[in-house]
């Protein structure tokens, strides 16, 4: 899954999007409320929150440990580098 803003965009793996813990992890974490969790428990992106991003790397951190780095956070104004 991902969502863009005008300056920020965000892709989640759908495993992890999937992944009721990890969802609620993400949504904790994150202190601009871009991760939020569906009723069912999923994970949903809050596109109109997407540019709020303040590159701490929270969301990172509750996924660093999957090599795969199942959550991205790209910087649309920087060419699309990432966080």
């Amino acid at each position: 899954m991902r969502k863009d803003g005008l300056f920020i965009a965000v892709e989640v793996d759908d495993a992890v999007a999937a992944d009721t813990e990890l969802a609620k992890k993400l949504t904790d974490a994150c202190p601009v409320d871009i991760y939020a969790q569906q009723t069912d428990g999923t994970l949903e992106l809050v596109e109109k929150n997407l540019d709020e991003c303040v590159l701490c790397r929270l969301c990172l951190d509750v996924v660093e440990s999957d090599p795969a780095h199942p959550v991205h956070v790209i910087k649309l104004y920087e060419d699309g580098a990432e966080l």
